[in-house]
């Protein structure tokens, strides 16, 4: 097969987007509909339907984690345009997104509404997060940091847990597979005519996993089988005591014990506890004007246990929001106030252990005819780097015929981490925030039970914080580097009858500015294709995901091949309420790196039985 450029894709990818009629961005297939009857908060803060957006946004809803048999959601991620994932072993291992090309650290992650992550490391333990909790999952693609602030430079992943829609609801599941892994999961759900609305989730996984890291001469080598344990909970109360007029309660909790290999003699392992809890109050004032106050926390707590010692890093993160979304009489402007309170607890020796941020962000929104246009700004004024002003801006046109057009600019940053600042001898205080200015544009196409896009986009990140050594070596981290995201995305989502289809293709230039070579574990392509058809009570599918080669340095000597990857899932419902299910994945056992000496899995199969009321 002969590889191509970025700088001269545009004749394949034009033919492929005719071929294929290609539309909107984002799309995720669902039972009965399309993503583009969802409505969605993420890409302007307040509620909108997803065929309006002119942003990048995928959707994947409950019964697109249900049927996709995913055991985490890295997994799930992985089949989502313009993500790529790795990870240092299976599913409970540290797990890294990339979202458009960006860093680690680039992604800022919500749980209903709240911040989580890591303070001192900057990145969020997405493997602690089960899917049993998931209700859905939104992925904003852009820069971001105009809405939510510091950290959304590759975009925003924002997960809702599992609420009461009504009327009462029992869930239960159970199944086993390859690995020792097992999952039990069960929820309950509803809701009365007095107001009331409540929901309650709990659910365990376990699995033996298998050994970490295949290379013996790797020096944390270990010839162990490295497997987890989590247990998880969320609730959520609410009570409408007058019509828009609503309180609300909510919390998440998860835990996970997950082994790891760094080095012989030892069982390492990492524990991380991921919480979120919060209280809201939402209120139709007059009837242009509803005011939302909220006070929440989300807290990150991971305790490592290893032969050098125990290692404790707690972040808490208090977040206090107060929106007002107006209807005016031309368009919707919402303002919020923000405040954050960052607080790291660790036996490291840290320096400096606590900042604030406060912000203020305005949203305007314009729909006349065939044009929308929408306008963010947001200043943060934290207690550690001073203030940073973000904005973004951002039109579409609809030619007709289910044809849109859509061009948009926007800015972010990336505060530095509190390990880049304060971390004993290996620090920098005087650390700038990075920087990226993304524009980008999009035609995208919805008619019937067909819908598809082509997103072209060019990031540029500044100030890069790299870990250097000097002559001497004093090694600290520097704003030494640049960097340049550019790619084109492909998506096309259609159905006809029972049978559906949906396919993605990522060509991309994540690089360096400097060298030229490709950002650490991200390909030039990877693509995804997935196939589903129902025959009476049998639902089967199919689905490949696919890579090109990668680096696992920045100097781009240490090669990783590309790999493409088939799975199988299928659905048989036994009678009402009840379904019987299987997947298997990697069915070829190809064997493949998402970091360099760390293994994956190989085939495996893993069935069990649901039951919905």
């Amino acid at each position: 097969m002969h590889s191509f450029s970025l700088r001269y894709p545009a004749a394949l990818l034009g033919a492929a987007f005719i071929a294929s009629c290609a539309g909107h961005a984002g799309a995720q297939i669902d039972a009965k509909t399309t993503s583009l009857d969802r409505v969605v908060v993420t890409a302007t803060r307040s509620q909108q339907p997803l065929i309006d957006l002119i942003a990048d946004v995928s959707y994947i809803g409950t019964e697109d984690i249900t049927r996709a048999g995913a055991q985490s959601v890295a997994e799930l991620l992985a089949r989502v345009p313009g993500v790529e994932i790795a990870s240092n072993g299976g599913p409970g291992s540290t797990t890294s997104v990339f979202l458009r090309g960006a860093n680690r650290g680039h992604t800022l992650v919500l749980i209903d509404g709240l911040r989580v992550g890591s303070s001192s490391d900057g990145a969020t333990a997405l493997e602690a997060i089960p899917l049993e909790q998931i209700d859905h999952i939104e992925i904003l693609r852009g820069p971001a940091s105009s809405l939510y602030g510091a950290d959304a430079i590759g975009g925003v992943i924002q997960i809702f847990t599992r609420k009461s829609h009504g009327a009462l609801g029992v869930n239960a599941s159970g199944g086993y597979g390859t690995y020792g892994t097992g999952i039990a999961t069960a929820g309950i759900s509803g809701g009365d005519d007095s107001g009331w609305r409540f929901a309650l989730q709990a659910g365990a996984r376990r699995s033996e996993g298998f050994n970490a890291i295949g290379n013996p001469e790797n020096f944390s080598y270990n010839p162990d089988r490295d497997g987890y344990r989590d247990e998880s909970a969320s609730g959520s109360l609410a009570y409408r005591f007058a019509p828009d007029q609503e309180i609300s309660v909510q919390f998440f909790r998860s835990r996970q014990n997950a082994q790891f290999d760094a080095g012989m003699g030892f069982d390492d392992r990492t524990i991380t506890t991921i919480t979120t809890y919060s209280i809201a109050s939402r209120n139709r004032l007059p009837s242009f004007w509803t005011s939302r106050l909220e006070a929440g926390e989300g807290d990150d707590d991971s305790v490592s246990q290893t032969g050098f010692g125990p290692a404790r890093f707690k972040t808490r993160q208090r977040q206090y929001a107060w929106q007002n979304d107006f209807a005016l009489p031309q368009g919707a402007l919402s303002v919020a106030l923000e405040r954050r309170e960052e607080r790291l607890d660790s036996d490291a020796g840290f320096a400096v252990t606590s900042r604030d941020t406060n912000a203020v962000v305005g949203v305007w929104q314009w729909r006349g005819g065939a044009q929308a246009l929408q306008a963010n700004l947001r200043r943060d004024d934290s207690s550690q780097f001073g203030a940073r002003t973000t904005g973004a801006l951002a039109y579409g046109y609809d030619f007709g015929s289910g044809f849109r057009a859509s061009a948009s600019y926007g800015t972010a940053f990336k505060a530095p981490t509190f390990n880049d600042l304060y971390f004993p001898g290996f620090s920098n205080p005087d650390l700038r925030p990075e920087t990226a200015r993304n524009v980008e544009a999009a035609l995208r196409f919805t008619r019937g039970g067909l819908a598809g896009g082509i997103v072209a986009y060019r990031n540029r990140v500044r100030d890069l914080i790299v870990f250097q050594c000097d002559a001497s070596f004093n090694c600290a981290p520097q704003n030494v580097a640049n960097a340049t995201l550019e790619g084109v995305t492909l998506e096309l989502e259609a159905r006809s009858g029972e049978a559906s289809i949906r396919a993605s293709a990522d060509v991309q230039r994540p690089e360096d500015d400097a060298t030229a070579n490709l950002l650490p574990r991200r390909a030039r392509r990877h693509a995804s294709l997935a196939l589903a058809n129902m025959w009476n009570a049998l639902r089967v599918g199919a689905e490949l995901v696919a890579s090109s080669a990668r680096f696992d340095d920045a100097a781009n000597t240490r090669r990783m091949g590309g790999y493409a990857l088939v799975n199988f899932t299928a659905d048989y419902a036994l009678a009402p309420g009840w379904t019987l299910f299987a997947r298997l994945d990697n069915v070829l056992d190809k064997h493949y790196e998402l970091v360099a000496d760390y293994n994956t899995a190989g085939a495996s199969v893993f069935a069990g039985v649901r039951y919905a009321y």
